[in-house]
């Protein structure tokens, strides 16, 4: 008999348990540029992705592929170094099943961060921006994570989307960042699936839906938390201007954008996760 997606859970929940004794209560995925700051957990574990049975391997410069655990200002928290993307070939359910392991090892909380374009004239480059709602535009084409039979044990069938990204988590963020000095815009996030970057009309069309930025993960994994009934917090850092007359992206400056903007992003996370 085929195992579930559930059993495939149990079974990387108990690997990773097996190394750590560690019970998280905040999940984090941590965008290009920004796995460093899981350096600087205490008391931390630190395990490679391919001793977890059920996840792939991350390929993309910037993502290290490890898993961390430990304490991040004093809250026993999660942390991917690294996630997987679409565009890598990997289904949309490998790309949401280690948030659906965060959720079944106790984390109630996801924080996930992403490098993305910024669509508006006004923003710059190391801009922060919290996600207020996205446009998923690969699962409005059927690649959706949740596609396929449904494990109640894992979550809901149908779930709501509306107010996926939490709004207490996202006033509480705006608060720290105020007291930190730190400019924290709000907007829509748009997911393509890449991996090339959009075109010119492809930009237009995005501003044109109300999108404020543009990247290539995070709103598979904020469904998957929502169906796990996780509460979600999104940041996305601001690492090129796309917009339709602008210079074209490329990858290294993204990862120069995110290590320039690490210590000001970490500072931020770090403080969100004190009081969390």
């Amino acid at each position: 008999m085929s195992e579930s997606l559930f059993d495939h859970i149990v079974r990387a929940r108990a690997a990773i348990n097996t190394q750590s004794r560690l019970r998280p209560r905040v999940g984090m995925i941590l965008g290009s540029g920004l796995a460093a700051l899981a350096d600087e957990l205490t008391e931390s574990t630190t395990i490679p992705y391919d001793e977890i049975p059920g996840f792939p391997q991350a390929t993309v410069p910037g993502h290290r592929g490890e898993l961390g655990l430990g304490l991040l200002s004093g809250t026993p928290v999660l942390v991917m170094r690294g996630r997987f993307h679409f565009y890598e070939g990997h289904s949309m359910q490998s790309v949401v099943f280690p948030v659906q392991v965060m959720q079944a090892l106790g984390c109630t909380t996801l924080i996930v961060t992403n490098a993305a374009g910024g669509l508006r004239d006004d923003w710059a480059v190391g801009d922060l921006m919290q996600i207020t709602d996205h446009i998923f535009m690969p699962g409005l084409a059927g690649h959706h994570p949740l596609r396929g039979p449904n494990d109640e044990r894992v979550g809901t069938r149908f779930p709501a989307v509306q107010g996926a990204y939490d709004a207490d988590l996202a006033a509480s963020a705006h608060h720290i960042a105020a007291a930190h000095g730190t400019t924290l815009h709000a907007g829509v996030y748009a997911m393509v699936s890449g991996p090339s970057f959009e075109s010119s009309a492809e930009l237009r069309m995005l501003r044109m839906l109300g999108a404020d930025a543009v990247g290539m993960s995070t709103a598979p994994e904020v469904i998957a938390a929502r169906h796990a009934g996780m509460r979600v917090l999104g940041i996305s850092l601001i690492t090129n201007v796309a917009v339709p007359d602008g210079m074209p992206a490329n990858h290294a400056e993204v990862l120069e954008a995110g290590e320039a903007a690490r210590p000001r992003f970490g500072a931020l996370l770090h403080a969100i996760a004190a009081e969390l």
